[in-house]
């Protein structure tokens, strides 16, 4: 028996699951449909990395052995492209230790008895939202940022942002005045440095900028700063007018 019933949260759990094996994808989100989660198949490699860029998710599944890429280099990726805890399918307890020392969440072996996987699986839902749960919401003008429910809104218009959109918004936020840098973006928000050329995070800022606009109009605005990175400011309604 578990402390934590999925099915009394308002908004079901979402759980990615990344597995080229057509057949257990299926079963998994059989299974964690039945338990009340919101649950996304994924059955090649670009469609799961494309689903965590895009979607919002509280866990991603995903298999350790993906067509042309060791666990390490698959967890890699998803890491670059999101902060959502990852619980890694092994064949063996070897590799479960070897993907949990490499930055997994969690690992389990496969075959995973169901009740096991749901173990795991609420562990680590837990431990996520213990972590949120102490994060106080910020109020900057008329949008308010709900790191807890990963949600920025305007009353009740939310601003649709992706996974790796929020964790960037949120770390200008709790910094907003001042300049935040590339070289702290970059392995805060993708977890890696920034490259040669690299304009991953500036194409991130553009989405936001235009999704922002939508929803609060000028009153708040990311700045560029050039040489150092980027910033968030809260136009005070004066300036507005003459806007």
């Amino acid at each position: 028996m578990f402390s934590i019933s999925w099915h009394m949260f308002k908004n079901p759990r979402r759980i990615l699951i990344i597995d080229t094996d057509a057949e257990r994808c299926t079963l998994l989100v059989d299974y964690l449909r039945l338990e009340g989660f919101h649950a996304l198949p994924a059955h090649a490699v670009e469609a799961g990395l494309d689903a965590v860029e895009h979607e919002a998710l509280d866990l991603i599944i995903c298999d350790e052995v993906m067509p042309g890429m060791t666990g390490e280099a698959m967890l890699a990726a998803l890491r670059t492209r999101s902060d959502t805890p990852v619980l890694m399918l092994a064949d063996t307890e070897e590799d479960a230790e070897a993907i949990k020392k490499a930055g997994a969440d969690d690992a389990v072996v496969k075959p995973c008895p169901p009740r096991e996987l749901y173990a795991h699986i609420g562990g680590i839902l837990r431990r996520s939202s213990s972590s949120r749960a102490t994060a106080t919401p910020i109020v900057m003008g008329p949008l308010v940022v709900n790191p807890t429910e990963r949600v920025a809104k305007a009353g009740n218009r939310p601003v649709e942002l992706t996974t790796t959109e929020f964790s960037l918004f949120e770390l200008l936020a709790r910094n907003a005045g001042g300049p935040v840098s590339k070289e702290e973006i970059y392995p805060k928000v993708l977890g890696r440095p920034m490259g040669p050329y690299d304009r991953a995070i500036d194409v991130h800022v553009s989405s936001i900028r235009h999704k922002l606009s939508a929803v609060v109009g000028k009153a708040l605005a990311i700045e560029s700063v050039r040489g150092v990175g980027y910033q968030l400011i809260v136009r005070p309604p004066e300036e507005l007018q003459s806007l």
